[in-house]
């Protein structure tokens, strides 16, 4: 991903480009021959002659033409700067996108295997931070599989948006090279020639792919978060794998911490100003001003560098992470039975309590339970009120963990995590 964003390469993709539009221009066959053969670039010398022009573009085009002599007044003919600059910075974009896309591909074939390995591991659900009922650390997995399968349909739509490049001179209007000239560039390069451009490519696509990029880096914030609260001392369902010689704590040996999850969900605040950052770029004045390039030239390699290292970082955590079904089942223990509730309150539904009189029968159960520190089944059975409605072989049936099962496999197959 670095590799996308050196000077080196920005360089090599502007040379490739006006390459091709002395090709698409019908040049001389003698002048693009020697264009062809001498046409190269120093960063070093750019940098150099840059310093006197103060205009990129210029330095560059000066460095090609000190190499190529005469031949080189063909280059650059027609086009504006930005014909050059945002057609090359689209195809950056492109460039990391592909491997952006390909780094989720990773992740989510990972978070399968987890997610079939645990698929019936019983683990306690959580809603507002408490005990709800039970769900399988599969199920959490394949969650998180097909949020990442929405991450990736975000980044191919990213990448579809940017893959756009225009050759059409000063403000858009093709005065000086025909359209023909963009679309063979475009297309060399893999590239749709914009439909209607002024000197740039407008940012709201720019931002889009911004939005994207912050998104995917929300729900690597939002899987990081959740691995952390589960290697909470008084959770300790999984955690982040602990390498020999690894230390937690300067001042506390005895400390593992998950410190991944939690450099994750930091960058992805930095995700996410950038993405803000992006927007304020769309407004920009008339046909054009400059007010937008200083911060792409931070944010857009800053954003798809740290997304990479982000979803690689995220895929190993996956991988290695060290799940403690016993714990899990120790934690369900935890309620003395109170997550079955809504199954008990449905049973005595179905026997035609009314449902406020089922809850209000359920809820003082339930109160009882955790204040006298007793098992829920076993006040139930106690209760007459109870036991008016329901045999006690109805009430072991209604706290059956199996039933919270029942759609494991379909929900898989809606997902599309097969066996």
């Amino acid at each position: 991903m670095r590799a996308i964003w050196t000077e080196e390469n920005k360089f090599a993709i502007w040379l490739q480009i006006e390459i091709l539009a002395c090709e698409a221009r019908k040049i001389p066959a003698k002048d693009l021959a020697i264009i062809r053969k001498k046409a190269k670039f120093s960063v070093e010398r750019i940098n150099e002659i840059e310093k006197v022009t103060n205009h990129d573009v210029i330095a560059f085009l000066s460095c090609v033409a000190e190499n190529v002599g005469p031949a080189s007044r063909h280059i650059h003919e027609g086009l504006t700067s930005s014909d050059v600059g945002d057609t090359a910075l689209a195809f950056q974009m492109v460039q990391a996108a592909d491997i952006l896309i390909a780094d989720v591909k990773a992740l989510r074939k990972v978070v399968a295997k987890k997610a079939k390995k645990y698929k019936f591991t019983p683990c306690m659900g959580r809603t507002h931070g408490v005990h709800a009922e039970p769900t399988t650390f599969g199920l959490k997995m394949a969650l998180m599989y097909d949020e990442f399968g929405r991450a990736l349909a975000r980044l191919e739509r990213a990448r579809e948006i940017m893959a756009v490049g225009k050759i059409s001179g000063a403000v858009g209007t093709h005065t000086h090279l025909s359209p023909a000239v963009e679309a063979y560039v475009c297309r060399k390069l893999g590239l749709k020639p914009a439909k209607i451009s002024t000197q740039i490519l407008q940012r709201d696509r720019h931002a889009e792919y911004s939005a994207a990029l912050a998104l995917v880096g929300s729900s690597i914030d939002r899987w990081a978060q959740e691995f952390r609260h589960l290697q909470r001392t008084e959770v300790l369902e999984a955690e982040e794998f602990f390498a020999e010689g690894q230390k937690g704590s300067s001042a506390m040996p005895h400390k593992r911490n998950p410190i991944t999850c939690e450099r994750l969900c930091g960058l992805a605040r930095v995700l996410r100003g950038n993405c803000l950052a992006a927007m304020e770029n769309v407004a920009l004045w008339h046909e054009r001003d400059i007010s937008h390039s200083s911060v792409e030239r931070v944010i857009l390699p800053d954003s798809t560098t740290l997304l990479d290292y982000m979803l690689v970082k995220l895929t190993d955590i996956v991988d290695r992470l060290l799940v403690y079904p016993a714990r899990m089942q120790a934690n369900i223990d935890l309620s003395r039975g109170l997550t079955f509730s809504q199954a008990v309150l449905l049973g005595l539904t179905k026997k035609g309590l009314t449902r406020e009189a089922a809850y209000k029968i359920v809820q003082t159960n339930a109160m009882k339970a955790w204040k006298d520190s007793r098992m829920f089944k076993d006040l139930l059975l106690e209760d007459a009120a109870v036991m008016e409605h329901l045999k006690p072989a109805d009430v072991e049936k209604l706290f059956d963990v199996s039933i919270h099962f029942r759609e494991v496999n379909n929900t898989f197959k809606k997902v599309g995590i097969r066996g």
